[in-house]
């Protein structure tokens, strides 16, 4: 496997690694400048070596796997009979250096509803290193072109399109996903939140909304849901900056980031799933206000939600 393929299954997997790449090379050496080695917990893949050299790298690459905020570093070899590694001689004759890169694990976030303060939402956030899923069961909300403003992101995008149960792709986020919750129909809201709390490993769960909004889920969930207090709270609602009282959908998206990059940065010290905290009262406007676009041949349009369906079961 190639050292990109390998970076790659490490993000899949939400694991931390190292990239160890040759940075230099003066005289004989075993690799040439170039060369890679990518270091996860209990895997490597590619070489830059062998011998002393490549295993004090991933000896090191561990630690810094280890460590709360691991920084790049470069590590010298001189590569003579004179020098006794931990690991033996390489009696080459000439000097290495190793450039040692550590690989954190990214961030995920799980936007439902891609609205009016969803996309921009998603524009902001796009901007950052992290995996950015989108679900949606409106394809118009979903288009290659409205989706176009995307088009430079630094984040990894995956979109969903899910005509009838967005829900089920809470199953599909990475562990340690952070999920916010803001679509065009409260019913579909509802039945989120419910699914949310089911579903183990997810990081933060926020929910757009009033307070009035909050006050009919809240007796839902435990009600027709089953869910008790503490569990129910793990959802906050509203989401963003206390302070922040926009209506805009941009300015609501700017709260909500600016939270959630908080929370991201409390993610990192504390290794832990933390919540989005701080209030902000206003909620996405209903599908009636938004603008629809014509639907494309390729996709289903999502049904109504029967009247007084329940929050874990009968059809959506």
């Amino acid at each position: 496997m190639g050292w990109v393929a390998a970076v790659a299954r490490l993000r899949a997997r939400r694991e931390p690694g190292v990239l160890v790449t040759v940075a230099s090379v003066r005289g004989h050496a075993p690799r040439a400048a170039g060369a890679k080695l990518v270091v996860g917990r209990t895997e490597t893949w590619g070489s830059i070596g062998g011998g002393n050299i490549e295993a004090v790298a991933i000896d090191r690459a561990r630690q810094l796997n280890g460590a709360p905020d691991p920084e790049p570093e470069l590590m010298e070899f001189a590569l003579n009979d004179k020098v006794v590694g931990p690991h033996g001689v390489q009696c080459c004759g000439g000097a290495v250096s190793v450039f040692l890169e550590p690989l954190p694990v990214v961030q995920a976030v799980a936007l439902f509803g891609v609205g009016h303060v969803g996309l921009e939402l998603a524009r902001i956030l796009a901007r950052h290193d992290l995996d950015l899923h989108l679900i949606d069961t409106r394809p118009d909300m979903l288009t290659p072109e409205r989706l176009g403003v995307l088009g430079d992101s630094v984040a990894q995008v995956h979109v969903h399109h899910t005509p009838l149960l967005p829900e089920e792709v809470l199953a599909e986020l990475p562990p340690g996903t952070h999920v916010l919750i803001m679509t065009h129909d409260h019913a579909e809201d509802a039945a989120l939140c419910d699914a949310a709390l089911r579903t183990s490993g997810l990081g933060s769960i926020g929910l757009i909304g009033s307070a009035a909004k909050w006050a009919r889920f809240r007796m839902r969930l435990a009600t027709e849901g089953g869910h008790d207090a503490a569990t129910i709270d793990r959802i906050k609602t509203p989401i963003g900056i206390l302070g922040i009282n926009g209506k805009e959908p941009a300015t609501i998206a700017v709260s909500v980031a600016a939270d959630l990059l908080r929370t991201f940065e409390r993610d990192d010290r504390a290794s832990v799933p933390l919540t989005v905290e701080e209030p902000h009262a206003v909620e996405e406007p209903l599908a009636a206000e938004e603008p629809r676009r014509p639907e494309e041949p390729r996709v289903v349009e999502e049904p109504r939600v029967p009247a007084g369906a329940g929050l874990t079961g009968g059809p959506r």
